[in-house]
Order: C-alpha cells, then sequence, then structure tokens
C-alpha cells in the first residue's frame, strides 16, 4: 500500500525529488574547504602587463566617444569653460590670437596648471595656438603636424 501511494505521489509530482538528481559530488565546490582554503586570494583590480610608457588600460567606450573643443577665448573668464572639457575627457584646441599677451599668459597659466591637477597633457601646437588633451588621449607629432597646417584650422575667420 505505501509502494502505491508513493508511486502515486511521484505521477503527480509530490514525491521525493532525491531520485531524479543524478549523485554527482565535486570536491572542488565543497563550501568547508573554500572557507577555511589557504589559496584563496582576493582579485586586487586590473593587471597591467609589460609597464612600459605606452602600455595603458583604457575603457574601449570612453576612446569612441572622444570629443574635441575648438575654442578662440576672448577674455580669461572662458578658461573655466576650457577646464570643465578637459575634466569631461574632451581634447580642447586653443587659439589665443585674439586675446592682450597678459590676459593670454593669465589664461595659459591656469590652463597648464588645471591641466598638470587632471594629468591631461598641454602642448603647443603653432605660434597661440594650444592642444590641451586628458591623460587618455595620447597627442604625436603626426597629429600636431596635422593640425598647425593651414588646410585643416583656418583661425583667420
Amino acid at each position: 500500500m505505501a509502494n502505491m501511494v508513493s508511486k502515486m505521489k511521484n505521477f503527480l509530482g509530490f514525491g521525493d525529488e532525491d531520485e531524479d538528481i543524478d549523485d554527482f559530488d565535486d570536491d572542488r565546490f565543497d563550501d568547508d574547504e573554500l572557507a577555511h582554503s589557504d589559496d584563496y586570494e582576493e582579485e586586487s583590480g586590473p593587471v597591467i602587463i609589460g609597464g612600459g610608457r605606452n602600455n595603458k588600460v583604457v575603457n574601449i567606450h570612453n576612446n569612441a566617444s572622444a570629443k574635441v573643443l575648438i575654442t578662440k577665448p576672448t577674455s580669461y573668464e572662458e578658461s573655466m569653460e576650457i577646464c570643465d572639457a578637459l575634466s569631461n575627457r574632451r581634447i580642447v584646441v586653443i587659439n589665443t590670437a585674439n586675446l592682450e599677451n597678459k590676459t593670454a599668459r593669465r589664461l595659459l597659466d591656469f590652463i597648464s596648471g588645471a591641466s598638470y591637477a587632471l594629468k591631461g597633457d598641454f602642448q603647443e601646437i603653432d605660434k597661440g595656438v594650444y592642444i590641451l588633451s586628458p591623460s587618455n588621449v595620447e597627442v604625436t607629432n603626426e597629429l600636431k603636424s596635422e593640425l598647425s597646417s593651414k588646410a585643416l584650422f583656418n583661425w583667420s575667420k
């Protein structure tokens, strides 16, 4: 009688489910063994192989959306907007031709200080034209020569 009741329970889905489970025991996943294991190590972040100056770990999505801001400031007050663009990981090309020498010097001093604080790069492309790049962008000589060519940027407009 008990056999018939257990068959009926199994048929209706109320029986012991242990019969359907394969007896698979893997010692590698024993919880007690993991808790007391001396071989357990925590992940410590990204691993950088090579360690050279040109080896950088960069998120691919950041480079895909790189934007360039081209600005021709007319006053010192525009330096904050330029630094905000750098802190937002944008490349900034600055033309100081319209500024007085004293104002241009103040603006460039402020921007170069902000660039240093944000670990960016500040370089002169041509006389009065500068490029400000975030830490994840490397400016090469090819890019500087391309930017300084008159065909790419016509600043007299």
